[in-house]
C-alpha cells in the first residue's frame, strides 16, 4: 500500500479502474518505506501506473516519490504533469530512501556517453550506492548501470528482441526469486544485449535467471544490493500491443511481438502469462532488500 500518492495523479484513477487499491482506508502507523521511482520513460504516467500496481501489493506501508532529471525535457508527458507530481534529483539529493527504482529508456541507439543526461545518470547512480538502501534498474537502466560499474557494453541485436520469453531460476534459493517456478514468462522489448560470458567473468555478480532466447534476466550485485533486470516484467497486458501498433504506424522494421497474441492473431487479446512473477520479484525485492 502507498499512502502519500497525490489523489490527482492520473495513475490512481486507472488504476481504480482495475479494482487496485492505491491507497489504505486509514494510514498505517508503521513508519513507511521510503522509495523511490526515477522514471526515465517517455509517457511518464503509463509507467506511473505500472510500478504503483506493483507496489501496492505490498503488506508493508510505501511512500513513494516520483523522480525525474531536470535537464531533460520529456517530449511526450507535459510538463505540467511533471511540475505537479515530479521532484527533481537535486530536491532529494540529501535525502536517504529505502529503495529506488530506475526505469529503462528508449536510448538503445545512442552509446551512453552521447545520452544528453549522462553524467546526472551517472551522479545518481553513485549517490544510491551510499543514499538507497536498495536499487532495482530495469531494462536500458540495466544495461546503463552495469557499464557504468562494471564496464560491461551492450550489444547490438541484429532485430529486436520483442515478447514473452521463457525463464529459467539459475539459483533456487535465492532470495529475489523466492516462490519462482523453475520455468516463468518475462516480456523484453529491446534492441540490445549484454553477454552471459561477461557478466559470468565479474566478481561479485550473480545471473539469478535467464533465458534461452533472451538471455540474462536477473543478475545481483549481493554486497550493494542492486538487482538488475534485463526485461519488462511490470508491463501491463496491452503495452507490447501498443508499442507493436506504434511500430507498424512508423514503417519500422518489426516482427509480431513472440508468444504474445493467441495463434499469432494480432485481432485477439494477448495471453498474460507473466503478471504472478512480476508481483513475486517486486515483493521479494522489497521484502529481502528494501526492508532491511
Amino acid at each position: 500500500m502507498i499512502e502519500n500518492l497525490d489523489p490527482n495523479l492520473p495513475a490512481i484513477e486507472m488504476l481504480l479502474a482495475e479494482n487496485i487499491r492505491v491507497k489504505p482506508e486509514s494510514i498505517s502507523s508503521v513508519k513507511p518505506l521510503r522509495i523511490a521511482l526515477l522514471n526515465l520513460m517517455p509517457i511518464k504516467h503509463t509507467t506511473e501506473c505500472d510500478f504503483i500496481r506493483l507496489l501496492t501489493n505490498s503488506s508493508l506501508p510505501i511512500e513513494l516519490t516520483l523522480l525525474h532529471i531536470k535537464e531533460h525535457v520529456s517530449k511526450n508527458t507535459p510538463m505540467e504533469h511533471i511540475e505537479r507530481f515530479y521532484k527533481s534529483f537535486e530536491e532529494v539529493e540529501q535525502e536517504t530512501f529505502d529503495g529506488l527504482i530506475v526505469t529503462g529508456a528508449p536510448l538503445e541507439h545512442l552509446p551512453f556517453e552521447e545520452v544528453n543526461y549522462w553524467p546526472q545518470i551517472e551522479k545518481i547512480f553513485n549517490w544510491a550506492r551510499s543514499n538507497v538502501n536498495s536499487t532495482i534498474y530495469i531494462c536500458w537502466a540495466a544495461q546503463a548501470a552495469l557499464y557504468h560499474f562494471y564496464g560491461v557494453e551492450k550489444r547490438v541485436l541484429k532485430s529486436k528482441l520483442f515478447g514473452i520469453f521463457d525463464h529459467t531460476v539459475n539459483i533456487h534459493n535465492h532470495p529475489i526469486v523466492a516462490g519462482f517456478d523453475d520455468k516463468f514468462s518475462a516480456p523484453h522489448s529491446r534492441y540490445t544485449e549484454i553477454k552471459h560470458k561477461e557478466i559470468a567473468s565479474i566478481k561479485g555478480l550473480k545471473i539469478i535467471a535467464e533465458s534461452d532466447k533472451a538471455g540474462v534476466y536477473i543478475i545481483e550485485d549481493g554486497k550493494h544490493k542492486e538487482i538488475f533486470v534485463t526485461g519488462h516484467s511490470e508491463y501491463a497486458p496491452l503495452t507490447l500491443h501498443e508499442e507493436y501498433q506504434r511500430d507498424l504506424a512508423k514503417f519500422l522494421p518489426i516482427d509480431i511481438p513472440c508468444n504474445y497474441y493467441p495463434n499469432n492473431d494480432m485481432t485477439k487479446a494477448p495471453i498474460v502469462t507473466w503478471r504472478g512473477h512480476a508481483n513475486l520479484l517486486f515483493g521479494n525485492w522489497i521484502n529481502n532488500y528494501v526492508n532491511k
